[in-house]
C-alpha cells in the first residue's frame, strides 16, 4: 500500500518549493540557448522517421488503423525532435492515437470522453490523442499537466527555436483548431494539481510525468476512483534498467489494483504498458 505518511511529506515538501520551482519553470529551464541550427534539427528529424519498428507495425495491422505519417511526422519536427545524446524516438504517439481509437470503438455508449495526461512537454502526445478524436468525431477533453508555462516565451530545445523564443501556444500555432476542440493546458506539480480535478470518470489517461515511484503512485491514486472496467492507462519507458522504481509502481498498479498489463518492448531503452481496468 502506498504509505499516506509519505504522500503526506510529499506533499508538504512540494508546496515548500513551489516559489523556487515556478521561478525554475519560468526561466526557459530546458536550455538557455539554440542548440543546433534547422539544418541539424531537419537531419535528426529524417534519419527518426526513416526508422522502422515492426512491433509498431504489427500494433497498427492487429486493429486495422494507424495515425496519418504526414501529419505525425510534420508534428513530431516541432515537439519531438531534439538535440541529445541518445537516439530520436516518438513511436508513442502512434501507439496512443490507435489505442484511444481502438477504446473510442469499443465503448460506443461514451458521448463525452475525459483524458488526463501528465508531462505535456511540447504538446506531442496530447495532439497526438486529439488527432484520435477528431479522426472519430467524438466530444472529450484532455486535460494535460506540466510544470512548464503553456503562455512564457522559452527556449525549447527544437526547430522552433531559431526564429526565437516562443510559448508552447505559439508553437502549436498551426494545431490551433485541435487544440481548442480538445485540450485544457494545466500548469504545475500533479501532486498538487491533480486533486483539484472533479470530475467524475477518467475514461483514458496517459501518466508520464516524472520518473518516479512515489511520484506515480500519487498520479494514479488521483485517478483509480474514477475508473471503471475497460478504461485505459498507458504508461511509457518501462524499462526496468533506466526507471526501475517506475516499473515497480507500474506492476504494482497492474497487480493490486485489477488492470491487465499489455508490454510493447522495442528495446531496452523504450517500452510501453497499456493498462485496462479489468
Amino acid at each position: 500500500m502506498y504509505p499516506r505518511i509519505i504522500q503526506k511529506f510529499d506533499n508538504l515538501l512540494v508546496k515548500a518549493v513551489n516559489k523556487y520551482a515556478n521561478v525554475r519553470w519560468y526561466n526557459s529551464p530546458l536550455t538557455k540557448k539554440i542548440l543546433a541550427s534547422k539544418e541539424e534539427y531537419l537531419k535528426i528529424w529524417i534519419e527518426a522517421k526513416s526508422n522502422r519498428y515492426k512491433l509498431i507495425d504489427d500494433f497498427e495491422d492487429k486493429y486495422n488503423d494507424k495515425i496519418d505519417d504526414e501529419w505525425y511526422h510534420k508534428l513530431a519536427l516541432h515537439t519531438q525532435v531534439v538535440k541529445k545524446k541518445s537516439d530520436i524516438v516518438y513511436v508513442h504517439g502512434r501507439l496512443l492515437y490507435v489505442t484511444l481509437k481502438k477504446y473510442i470503438l469499443r465503448n460506443p455508449a461514451n458521448k463525452n470522453i475525459n483524458i488526463i495526461e501528465t508531462g505535456t512537454a511540447r504538446g506531442f502526445s496530447a495532439l497526438c490523442m486529439a488527432k484520435a478524436l477528431q479522426d472519430e468525431d467524438v466530444e472529450a477533453k484532455i486535460i494535460t499537466f506540466d510544470v512548464l508555462p503553456h503562455n512564457v516565451k522559452m527556449y525549447w530545445n527544437c526547430i522552433d527555436d531559431n526564429e526565437g523564443k516562443k510559448t508552447r501556444a505559439e508553437l502549436l500555432e498551426k494545431y490551433k483548431d485541435l487544440i481548442e476542440r480538445y485540450i485544457i493546458f494545466h500548469q504545475g506539480n500533479t501532486k498538487i494539481e491533480l486533486p483539484k480535478i472533479q470530475t467524475q470518470r477518467i475514461h483514458f489517461a496517459f501518466l508520464d510525468s516524472a520518473h518516479d515511484y512515489y511520484y506515480l503512485m500519487s498520479e494514479f491514486l488521483n485517478i483509480k476512483d474514477k475508473q471503471q472496467k475497460g478504461d485505459i492507462i498507458f504508461f511509457d519507458d518501462y524499462t526496468p534498467k533506466m526507471f526501475p522504481s517506475l516499473v515497480k509502481a507500474i506492476n504494482e498498479i497492474c497487480e493490486k489494483y485489477n488492470y491487465s498489463k499489455e508490454i510493447i518492448t522495442i528495446s531496452d531503452a523504450r517500452a510501453y504498458v497499456i493498462a485496462e481496468k479489468l
